[in-house]
């Protein structure tokens, strides 16, 4: 066990009207100083997090938090010291930010970070403020027509998994070329799984690798401007994914479900268990609906995963 000393640190992410996120610069004086991160600090003994975040958002910025939903959960590993950073998407607050602890701070758009001298534990909060709340699974044996039909009923921004395990590679690459405009026009994000070389030629927007693909590569497979997501089902899976600088995680199945009956599912808190402390966002798969979402994200879930909550029969 690690001598070094763990500290729980409750952190906010603000988001304006614009969609803009406020970020603040490490004052002198402090740890890392001059370095960019978002607000937030050590959570005392006897706190919750949100009593830590609504305090210490209130002595850094002057702000009262109104409403905040939870958004990553994760440990960082510095040299000294260990991290667990609870991130929490701050999403009403009374008072205009002030900088009163002498600290310089931006709005600035997720996008528009690289500038900034970011501390390490930004780049996962990033994606998770990136990344949809849903992502949705084809049925597998889904045609083309039934799945133009049904692009519409589907959430705007959501990532969209082509996962068609009984056809052709050839086959395989012309439906997801056929989709690939009517899903980009439906506001969805079309994701493959067969070959990741598919995912460039065909300008999808990303690649899906199962728990078994992943140990096939030392690095990441597809290029950073693409989704890479995997599937996973214990830590050493969540290891792999990020090893190989994947972007997200999918874990389960939390419930019993329609393609898997009579397969018990691992619960919520397996759920917590299996998908602990890891650095990037996991979604929750398994017999979950979009009335789950609040609770996979209370279980440190960044969403859903879902086949049938998506394409009703």
């Amino acid at each position: 066990m690690s001598a070094l000393p763990l500290i729980p640190v409750a952190c906010g992410v603000l988001i304006d009207g614009d969609g803009r996120l406020l970020i603040a610069q490490r004052p002198v004086g402090k740890i890392a100083a001059g370095k960019w991160e978002f607000p937030g600090g050590k959570i005392e003994a006897g706190e919750t997090t949100l009593d830590a975040l609504g305090r210490e958002l209130h002595e850094e910025l002057g702000i009262t938090v109104r409403r905040a939903r939870p958004l990553l959960r994760f440990r960082h590993d510095y040299r000294d010291r260990h991290v667990l950073l609870d991130t929490w998407c701050v999403e009403a607050w009374d008072g205009e930010p002030v900088s009163r602890e002498q600290q310089a701070f931006a709005w600035r758009e997720a996008d528009a970070l690289a500038d900034l001298d970011l501390l390490p534990t930004v780049a996962p909060i990033i994606k998770a403020l990136r990344l949809p709340p849903q992502y949705v699974f084809t049925r597998p044996d889904a045609t083309l027509f039934e799945l133009l039909s049904g692009l519409t009923r589907l959430p705007r921004g959501a990532l969209l998994r082509l996962r068609l395990p009984g056809l052709s590679e050839r086959d395989y690459a012309a439906l997801a070329t056929a989709l690939l405009p009517a899903a980009r026009a439906a506001g969805l994000k079309l994701v493959l799984d067969r070959d990741p070389a598919l995912v460039a030629a065909l300008g999808a927007d990303g690649w899906h690798a199962t728990a078994a693909a992943l140990k096939r590569y030392g690095a990441r497979p597809i290029a950073a401007d693409r989704w890479f997501g995997a599937s996973v089902h214990c830590a050493e899976d969540l290891r792999a994914a990020q090893i190989v600088d994947a972007d997200f995680a999918v874990l389960g199945p939390v419930f019993e479900t329609a393609t898997h009956p009579g397969t018990p599912g691992i619960g919520w808190d397996g759920f917590v268990a299996r998908r602990g402390e890891a650095a990037l966002p996991v979604y929750a798969l398994g017999g979950l609906d979009q009335g789950d979402l609040a609770a996979a994200r209370r279980h440190g879930a960044q969403g859903i995963a879902a086949i049938s909550a998506f394409w009703p029969r």
